[in-house]
């Protein structure tokens, strides 16, 4: 006997074995089983997803020896013949090459006449979208009042290029792709019902391959099946299909995470000795990361336990800007790929460029260079940078007050090379201290020592740590020593946009109680991590923060700043218009001064 491939030996034969299309059914079933039939069915969807099997299986539903009905037998002579595509009553026609007028004329002069042995006449137009304008207006009439006898289906993968006129004839069921989980469901009952040994991991690339399409699956599998000699193996399956498996995506983001470059161009060569669909892999990159910020952001929404503990130590390894930064440039990536010499560069630089951005180690963890102590390098780096460079012997430091730690540590002065005498004469004491020496506004009640002159034969002076090991900074007291102080760190873009939006309200016990408003809460669950280290790195004391919701009652950061920036906006507008030269030229060109160019400086 010969051999009938998968497609076909499952295609569907009743409503019940229809697969991933229930609100169809569930709407046609109905409709037989209250006799409220329309005359016309427009079926919409990709390829592949049940048009042409629900259309037969509703023919057989109409014309069943049994009667109307929802269930048809299957074993009469008008269900068996329906099936075998040879039913007199049943009429396919492919629109794509018989699309003319005239093919139109013919069909509907056919119409006319009574059914030869079923109940009604069923006229299926596949890719009716194919037809010719003059070919929908003549069936126009028919399709809106045909006899009693006759329904019409038409189907089409593209509803988009039929008038208007026809849609509005007909009755509309948009037809959805299948979820690769019902099709591994569905592939996983054919292979079990066809006795055929297979690996469970090996389904899901057909169905990702199939992309919604079940009759696509079925035909993957026969090729699968006969690519493994009559095995189903999941490496065999992925050189068929010339796709990555999940494995080597994981090491793919494990390269990543290591900064590990040699391995990611190991990587990309034994990808690209199988053969390997570059544009595929990428789009399964992007995929990949896509579920690893779900992971981070909505851990809930991914249920498949396996799923969870695999993506977990990801989520927690890579912050949530990393992964957003990642996410986009695979996508750009795959849009540069077409672009590129060849796929092998293309997808190799997007590696590379992945590695470019990835985070760099921070400072606290990197090794000290050089000539510097352990000491120099446990100090911030605002410490670190006065350390390294000695003030002029003529100046000495003013002296920063601060509340001392229990047991107050102090800094030896750093060993530095063999100091060379100061060629310069030596500055005249009254010089000011630097700007940038001025005490913090919330530590208004510390105390600075003013600077005093040094003696011009001293040796050169021996820097001064900013504070002493071990002590803190006052936490803010006010509203305006919270603007200070978040004017001072160095945060990330949404940690900073947090600390922007935030109203100070208290501090006390090691804690900062802050407002914001509910609008801007969502920023808490992806910058308060940031926020908190970058406070207690400034502060040199560990902080909790405390947030409110409710809408501030003094003026935030964000609020002083857009109030600023107006003010130079105003300011520079202003300054334009009493510009002579812009009056002259106002003056005699009769121009216009456009106020939204206007930018400050």
């Amino acid at each position: 006997m010969t051999y009938q491939v998968l497609a076909r030996k499952w295609r569907p034969r009743s409503f019940e074995t229809l697969v991933g299309q229930d609100h169809v059914v569930r709407a046609l079933s109905h409709a037989l089983e209250q006799k409220r039939l329309h005359h016309a069915y427009l079926f919409t969807g990709t390829r592949g997803v049940g048009k042409t099997t629900i259309s037969r299986i509703l023919a057989k539903s109409l014309n069943c020896e049994t009667g109307l009905t929802a269930h048809p037998c299957g074993q009469c002579a008008a269900c068996t013949e329906i099936d075998a595509g040879r039913f007199v009553d049943y009429v396919e026609m492919d629109a794509a090459s018989n699309r003319s007028v005239d093919d139109m004329a013919a069909l509907l002069e056919k119409a006319a006449y009574a059914p030869a042995r079923g109940r009604y006449k069923v006229y299926m137009i596949d890719e009716v979208h194919m037809l010719t304008g003059h070919a929908f207006n003549a069936m126009l009439k028919t399709l809106e009042e045909p006899p009693e006898h006759v329904k019409f289906i038409l189907a089409t993968t593209d509803p988009q290029k039929i008038p208007v006129t026809v849609l509005s004839r007909c009755l509309q069921f948009n037809l959805k792709q299948m979820p690769p989980d019902a099709i591994v469901r569905h592939l996983s009952g054919v292979l079990d019902a066809e006795g055929v040994e297979y690996e469970p991991a090996a389904l899901r690339p057909i169905a990702k391959g199939a992309a919604g399409s079940m009759r696509d699956a079925l035909s993957l599998l026969d090729q699968a099946i006969a690519h493994g000699a009559g095995r189903l193996v999941e490496q065999d399956v992925l050189d068929m299909l010339g796709t990555v498996g999940d494995e080597h995506l994981y090491l793919i983001l494990d390269a990543l995470l290591a900064g590990d470059g040699a391995a990611l161009m190991t990587l990309t060569a034994q990808m690209r000795a199988r053969s390997v669909d570059f544009d595929q892999a990428l789009r399964e990159l992007a995929v990949l990361l896509h579920r690893v910020a779900v992971a981070q952001m909505v851990p809930d929404a991914i249920t498949d336990e396996l799923e969870q503990a695999r993506l977990a130590p990801y989520a927690a390894g890579m912050d949530a800007e990393s992964v957003q930064l990642a996410y986009q440039i695979a996508v750009q990536g795959c849009n540069d790929l077409p672009l590129a010499p060849d796929e092998v560069t293309g997808f190799s630089m997007t590696l590379l460029r992945l590695l470019a951005f990835r985070p760099v180690t921070p400072p606290a963890l990197a090794a000290a260079p050089r000539g510097q102590s352990a000491a120099l390098q446990a100090l911030p780096r605002v410490a670190r940078t006065s350390a390294a460079v000695p003030p002029p012997a003529a100046v000495e430091r003013p002296r920063l007050q601060v509340e001392s730690a229990p047991q107050p540590v102090a800094v030896k002065p750093v060993p530095v090379a063999a100091p060379q005498p100061l060629p310069e004469p030596v500055r005249p004491a009254a010089k000011a201290a630097p700007a940038d020496e001025a005490p913090p506004p919330w530590a208004e009640d510390e105390e600075f020592a003013p600077p005093t002159a040094a003696p011009e034969t001293a040796a050169p002076a021996q820097p001064q740590a900013s504070a002493a090991v071990g002590s803190t900074v006052a936490l803010p007291r006010t509203n305006e020593d919270w603007h200070a102080l978040v004017d001072q760190l160095d945060v990330a873009a949404l940690s900073k946009q947090l600390a922007h939006q935030c109203e100070w309200r208290a501090s006390e016990g090691g804690a900062i109680r802050l407002r914001l408003s509910r609008d801007m809460s969502h920023l808490i669950a992806s910058g308060q991590d940031k926020l908190r280290a970058a406070l207690q790195a400034r502060l040199g004391t560990a902080v909790r923060l405390e947030f409110e919701q409710g809408e501030p009652v003094s003026q935030t950061v964000a609020q002083r700043l857009g109030a600023e920036q107006r003010a130079r906006l105003e300011q520079a507008c202003a300054s334009m218009k009493n510009d002579p030269f812009v009056q002259q030229v106002i003056e005699q060109f009769g121009a216009r001064l456009i106020e939204d160019s206007i930018k400050p400086v």
